[in-house]
């Protein structure tokens, strides 16, 4: 293989452009919000929360638009079976947005958590909240993984260097620039990566559109040029398929840390909003080029360019569509730009997803679960070893793991089946204990996993009504292979199953232990009777020698969580917009 020298160039430039503005804003920003009493931690993990409209609705932006939506989009309009109907990440991810900013980033950010997992563990307790980190994790170190992957052949596809090699350097670049400044650096460089996306994609589109190989894509929307046409259309079998995917995108797209980062570090509750609005509209916008360059690759006789004869859906190379519009309909100089664009994406999603991990459990498991008496400094130390370990976890699964997107869709998938109805339970449901969140965890874990996952040859043992068996043709290899499609909407369907559980068995533990129908001596977690004996027994007067003995004379009730732990979920100075920071007292207010 050889190496375009201009193209190792492009890229060499580029990376240091994002290093040095990394370093750059770590120096810039290395004591906002540590004074007046702020922790280096906390300021790691939520930026100070002064978090700005410009750069916040930047970095905001650039946490959906990655490596995997840029070139999945393409890839969904290039495919001949689905289109531009079943490109659903830019719609879905922007309503995902707009639904988070309504609902959910006003009372998450009025309380002034740190982490997303924090009402969890306020409320559900520690060992709830060590269970919901499992999944919340897998997402962001698979989806990390995921897109380093992507990188890897992406980059080997224009600039034939070695896949390992590129995906271990845009992992350290992005690994070190995180450690050094935290939030602020992965902010700071999001406005850069963005800039190059938008840039370098849309300087690309009007070389390959005006490429002799290529037909007019206004044409071969609607009729059949080289392949089906690329808008796509949704069979009357899939209609419930395509729905649930749909809302996969759209709810499951709430409940992610990296999300939940940005709200969280927004100067106030009504920014919060805003930025989610703001993010909203540029995924729409920056999904544009991406789904022109898939047009451009269904509209292309590949036989015309130094491709070759066979189409890339002939190839099993649909997934680097955009890579291969970039190469070989463009000129190599414009190429290489865009190339830079991918490149950027990857980074400004990797990035984000390694410092949430790693937020999540240096606060919320080391420091809550484990260590509450540690020191700021010792949490900031957990923070960058975490960051490199998971980064170092994410890059080896790129590289050593075949089926990573797998994962990650099952990951994802259960994110949006446990962790999006536990989020609507602990905001909106009044009641909610760990019995019923435990309960809908297992409800939900069962019926998302009983649906089986193709991508990891998973097979289903709960059939849900119309599944069909499918079969799929490896065009290189020519091996067929069969698999079962669940075309009932299963992955919606566990979502109500397992938010129902939790509200049901909340209601009902609460009701025998209250009741007295099972013995205090069973509330083995403390979720129900050492919760609620506070407010149950300031009802009552309790009588001594005919003397009256008030409640707040007496020792405390021991609660599930200790007042201490409890004082750490919520920065007070933090509550920029009067709302108050428990979700208790929340539920009280509706």
């Amino acid at each position: 293989m050889t190496i375009h020298v201009e193209g190792l160039v492009a890229i060499v430039l580029f990376y240091l452009l994002i290093l040095f503005v990394g370093i750059w804003a770590a120096w810039k920003n290395k004591n906002s919000g540590v004074g007046d009493g702020g922790e280096r931690s906390e300021s790691i993990m939520v930026g100070g929360r002064d978090i700005g409209l410009f750069v916040g609705g930047f970095t905001m932006t650039a946490t959906w638009v990655g490596g995997g939506y840029i070139n999945g989009t393409a890839e969904y309009v290039y495919l001949p079976d689905y289109g531009l109907a079943w490109a659903q990440a830019p719609f879905g991810y922007a309503l995902s947005l707009v639904v988070g900013g309504l609902f959910f980033a006003k009372p998450m950010r009025s309380r002034g958590y740190v982490t997303m997992l924090d009402p969890f563990q306020l409320l559900y307790g520690k060992r709830m909240g060590g269970l919901l980190f499992i999944p919340a994790l897998m997402g962001e170190i698979f989806w990390s993984a995921a897109i380093l992957s992507a990188l890897g052949a992406t980059l080997s596809v224009i600039v034939d260097i070695n896949i390992n090699m590129s995906v271990v350097i845009s992992a350290l670049i992005a690994i070190f620039y995180t450690l050094v400044g935290g939030l602020y650096s992965v902010a700071y460089t999001d406005v850069v990566q963005l800039f190059c996306i938008f840039v370098g994609l849309w300087i690309s589109v009007p070389f390959a559109l005006s490429n002799p190989a290529v037909a007019d894509i206004s044409v071969s929307a609607k009729e059949v040029i080289y392949q089906s046409p690329w808008l796509g259309k949704i069979e009357p079998n899939d209609k419930w398929l395509w729905v649930d995917n749909f809302f996969l995108l759209m709810l499951g797209g709430i409940p992610w840390q990296v999300y939940f980062q940005r709200v969280l570090s927004a100067s106030s509750a009504t920014y919060a909003q805003v930025l989610s609005f703001l993010a909203a509209f540029g995924c729409l916008v920056m999904a544009v080029p991406s789904v022109l360059i898939g047009a451009i690759g269904a509209s292309t006789d590949w036989n015309q360019t130094t491709y070759g004869s066979l189409a890339p859906k002939d190839k099993d190379e649909s997934d680097m569509i955009l890579p291969i519009v970039l190469q070989h309909l463009c000129p190599p100089y414009v190429s290489f730009f865009g190339l830079g664009a991918v490149s950027a994406a990857v980074m400004s999603s990797a990035d984000s997803s390694i410092l949430s991990a790693s937020s999540m459990f240096a606060r919320n498991i080391y420091q809550l679960a484990f260590r509450q008496s540690a020191s700021d400094s010792e949490i900031v130390w957990v923070m960058r070893i975490t960051i490199f370990v998971f980064g170092a976890l994410a890059t080896a699964m790129a590289l050593l793991t075949g089926s990573v997107y797998g994962l990650w869709y099952l990951s994802s998938d259960l994110v949006y089946v446990i962790i999006f109805p536990q989020l609507l339970s602990v905001l909106f449901i009044k009641g909610t204990n760990t019995y019923g969140s435990v309960a809908g965890y297992i409800f939900g874990l069962l019926l998302r996993i009983g649906g089986g996952e193709p991508y990891l040859k998973l097979p289903p043992f709960i059939y849900y009504p119309g599944w069909v068996t499918v079969e799929k043709i490896h065009h290189l290899t020519g091996d067929v292979e069969y698999f079962v499609q669940q075309r009932f909407p299963f992955k919606s369907v566990s979502m109500v199953a397992s938010f129902l559980a939790n509200v049901v068995f909340s209601y009902l533990t609460k009701y025998l232990f209250e009741s007295g129908m099972l013995s205090h001596k069973y509330d083995f977690l403390d979720a129900v009777v050492s919760k609620h004996s506070k407010e149950i027994m300031d009802k009552a007067t309790l009588v001594s020698n005919h003397d009256n003995i008030i409640l707040s004379e007496m020792a405390p009730v021991r609660q599930a969580l200790g007042a201490s732990i409890a004082g750490t979920f919520t920065n007070t100075e933090a509550l920029s917009d009067d709302g108050e920071s428990s979700p208790e007292s929340f539920h009280s207010e509706n």
